[in-house]
């Protein structure tokens, strides 16, 4: 009943005239005495266009045709009253009596106003209603004959009664349920009490197309009236109620998301008052610094696109913090953004030279590396990997070639990771989510080509969280790297201009695919000149300063800090030295914070009340005088060193035991080893017939070191040998080397830190496998000037080389009890 907003609710009585300003209801005497009246034979017809009239009901018209307008104002000269009829198509400008509908209803015009924008309106109240008969007048206008159309009025029945309660009642929800339909409609339907004029007056306000309407007036019974009304008022109200539940729905989205932006709008201007940045001004600071980037248009889309999803959010949902986090990342990668490199290489050669003693071979490598650069101007980085004992400088190399190369300097420590995400991110949808360690070293660098140490390499681990070394193979790929994809990014980013330097202590942990990927370069321990040298440089004076000390409080001569090496150290790097000397130092800011006397230029005395007694014995690395012990040359973590493998016999029948914490490589060695001796014992001189009667027992000091490797073949042989002939080892000789079935002495590793730990000993002779003389070519050769070499690839070479004669005749006092022969072997 979406009509009742147009008209005038207080309907007019056949009595009123046109000052009349409120029109009374229509009672039932008004309704009989209109029924009464006569309708007249010929009638000056008026076509409605967009609504239909019913007997009783007020509505107003605005008449725009030329003829219309002719028409009312002649009949409001007269007697004012004209026929009102629908026409069939409301398209039709100016239609012909047989386009009009042939049931209507007389009219009386109640009032004729001029409107201000010059169109005329009137309003008119229906009468009877008529049947068109025929045309007799079309100009000016319309003149037909009509008749009177009877309306059937039934018998008041109870379930007519009902009917028109529950139109009327079916009205009043549509009123209350519409909010468009003013409340003065409710009260008109209220006070209606001639049941025919409520039909009309609903049927004439309700909301139903003109040809519904003018059904509605053809139809002659009353009760068929009211039951099409009730059909059309319950549906539409049946539309209401589902109409209003959606928007009911609607409504609440709508309210909560105008209070969310009210409160927002409150909140972007208390911040603009308190000088802060409001949501809209941060994403377009955002999107400036975007366009100042040097990134490439795929990224720039990516990141334009990103930005405009942030200023889609709303800033107190929970995304719009992780939104902001990772447009924020993307604008502080250094997308393009390179260092400049410095190309003197002598001025490098000095930085690497002034900062490391020694390490030769890597100083000449990234020489190697600029030069090429220089001259092509655009190469890929290479991935080193610094192999060797700690302490011997790997981790701190890393910052001199930065300072040589004049770039940036990132540090990431792989020791102990786990779990894959810290190198490849996480997925931005996770809570906490972030960058890998790849990513956040560079923004942190501010470079897209930074010297970048991957330190301890070879910790990495792996387990239910992924494998991070496999997640390194792309990190590490000079041919993938130009396209490194980290999760959280979801952009590829180039790090082929990154150096990468990996440092480990062993390439044994390392996956075989990641060692593919990168250049060894060894970097083996110091000599104790080289040592003393770095302590010179580099040890004492950074001590001096950690300890508040200047220059001239402390002063230690190249031949004490040897001693401090000697007697206070055992390793390949300088780190135990540094704290050693630390300690030195310590002593001496004690003695001053006390404002006591001490003697500046620190003796060998100073040095031993400082540090306590010497550490180590370096008596301890002598050979001694008993026959069946060998100093053989081993490496460990810490770099080279010596042991000493002793046999011994006692009476028995012929049982080995082996004791000394030793591993199966290592005990397969002495088995071999005895299986050699028996084999050629009468070239080694020795009787068969001892293998069956005597014991033999081998053993390795520091029991509770665990021992393993194959490189003691030689040495087991020869404390085997000199055990049997009882011929003793020559002194301060040392061997390293592995041995074969067929007695051949194979090539080992780790050669230059066990000459350094045999130079340490005071070894003066070493025997090794003749493989193994380019290892030696690369020490020194002022270092190992007073050292002799032995390279041999047959065991019985080494027995001649290591064994002296024997000057004590049966000095285990050997007796056989028979002359059986060994029998030969088939």
């Amino acid at each position: 009943m979406s009509n009742f907003d147009q008209f005038d609710f207080h309907h007019a009585s056949p009595l009123i005239n046109e000052d009349t300003e409120f029109f009374p209801l229509m009672s039932p005497e008004d309704e009989e005495e209109m029924n009464n009246e006569q309708t007249p034979e010929i009638l000056s017809i008026l076509p409605l266009r967009n609504t239909v009239l019913f007997p009783g009901v007020v509505i107003p018209i605005t008449v725009g045709r030329d003829k219309s307008i002719k028409l009312i104002k002649d009949a409001y000269k007269g007697d004012k009253i004209i026929g009102v009829v629908a026409q069939k198509d409301v398209n039709i400008e100016d239609p012909t009596f047989d386009e009009l509908n042939k049931i209507g209803t007389v009219a009386i015009i109640v009032k004729m106003l001029q409107m201000p924008d010059g169109n005329t309106t009137v309003i008119i109240q229906g009468k009877n209603r008529f049947k068109l008969g025929e045309q007799t007048q079309t100009e000016p206008y319309l003149k037909a004959s009509v008749e009177k159309f009877e309306e059937i009025r039934p018998k008041s029945d109870k379930e007519f009664k009902a009917m028109v309660s529950s139109v009327k009642e079916l009205a009043m929800q549509i009123i209350q349920f519409s909010p468009n339909i003013p409340s003065e409609a409710a009260i008109a339907i209220k006070n209606i009490d001639s049941v025919p004029f409520l039909i009309n007056f609903i049927s004439s306000n309700m909301n139903a197309s003109v040809a519904e309407k003018q059904l509605m007036l053809e139809v002659a019974n009353l009760r068929e009236r009211a039951t099409m009304v009730l059909s059309h008022l319950s549906m539409e109200l049946q539309m209401l109620e589902l109409k209003n539940q959606i928007q009911s729905k609607v409504k609440v989205d709508l309210d909560k998301q105008q209070r969310d932006y009210f409160l927002n709008q409150q909140l972007k201007t208390i911040q603009e008052e308190l000088g802060g940045n409001s949501p809209d001004m941060e994403v377009d600071d955002l999107r400036m610094k975007g366009r100042k980037k040097r990134w490439s248009k795929e990224t720039d889309i990516h990141f334009n696109k990103e930005l405009d999803k942030l200023a889609r959010m709303n800033p107190a949902a929970a995304d719009y913090s992780v939104q902001i986090n990772y447009v924020e990342v993307l604008l502080d990668l250094p997308w393009g953004t390179f260092t400049k490199d410095n190309f003197d290489l002598k001025r490098a050669q000095k930085i690497l030279d002034k900062d490391h003693y020694g390490l030769d071979k890597v100083k000449k490598r990234i020489i190697e590396y600029l030069a090429v650069l220089k001259l092509k101007h655009n190469m890929k980085a290479p991935i080193l990997c610094l192999v060797g004992p700690p302490g011997v400088g790997k981790t701190s190399l890393g910052k001199s070639i930065a300072k040589a190369l004049g770039r940036k300097y990132v540090r990431m420590a792989l020791g102990g990771i786990r779990d894959e995400a810290e190198i490849r991110g996480h997925r931005k949808t996770y809570i906490g989510a972030m960058p890998g360690r790849v990513i956040q070293s560079l923004k942190k660098a501010g470079s897209s080509n930074p010297v970048f140490v991957l330190d301890e390499i070879d910790k990495v681990g792996n387990d239910f969280r992924g494998d991070p070394s496999s997640a390194l193979l792309e990190v590490l790929d000079p041919e993938q790297n130009n396209a490194f994809a980290d999760n959280f990014v979801e952009l590829d980013y180039d790090l082929s201009s990154v150096m990468f330097i990996a440092t480990a202590n062993s390439l044994s942990s390392i996956q075989p695919a990641l060692l593919d990927r990168m250049e060894i370069i060894e970097v083996n321990g110091y000599t104790i000149e080289e040592k003393v040298e770095i302590a010179k440089k580099h040890l004492l004076p950074k001590q001096k300063e950690t300890h508040g000390l200047k220059a001239k409080d402390i002063a230690l001569k190249p031949t004490i800090i040897e001693k401090i090496i000697e007697d206070y150290t055992r390793e390949s790097g300088v780190r135990s030295l540094e704290k050693t000397l630390g300690s030195v130092v310590r002593s001496a800011a004690t003695k001053i914070a006390m404002e006591e006397e001490y003697n500046t230029n620190f003796s060998y005395d100073d040095v031993q009340k400082a540090l306590g007694a010497a550490y180590f014995d370096k008596d301890a690395y002598e050979n001694n005088h008993v026959a069946g012990v060998v100093t053989g040359l081993a490496w460990t973590s810490v770099g080279g060193d010596i042991l000493f493998i002793e046999a011994s016999l006692s009476p028995g029948k012929g049982k080995m035991t082996l004791t000394g914490n030793l591993g199966d490589v290592m005990k397969e060695s002495a088995v071999i080893a005895l299986a050699y001796i028996r084999a050629h014992a009468e070239d080694l001189g020795i009787d068969f017939r001892i293998f069956d009667q005597w014991d033999l027992h081998i053993h390795v000091p520091a029991g509770a070191t665990p021992k393993d490797g194959p490189s003691a073949g030689v040495t087991m042989l020869t404390a085997l040998t000199s055990a049997f002939t009882q011929k003793q080892v020559k002194q301060n000789l040392a061997m390293t080397g592995e041995i074969t079935l067929r007695g051949k002495v194979l090539p080992v590793g780790g050669i230059k830190e066990k000459i350094l730990a045999a130079k340490r000993a005071n070894i003066k002779e070493v025997i090794l496998c003749k493989s193994n003389q380019k290892d030696i070519l690369e020490i020194k050769a002022d270092y190992i000037k007073d050292m002799d070499f032995h390279y041999v690839t047959d065991m019985l070479d080494v027995v001649k080389l290591a064994l002296m004669p024997n000057k004590v005749k049966n000095a285990l006092n050997i007796v056989y009890r028979d002359d059986k022969k060994p029998e030969p072997v088939s």
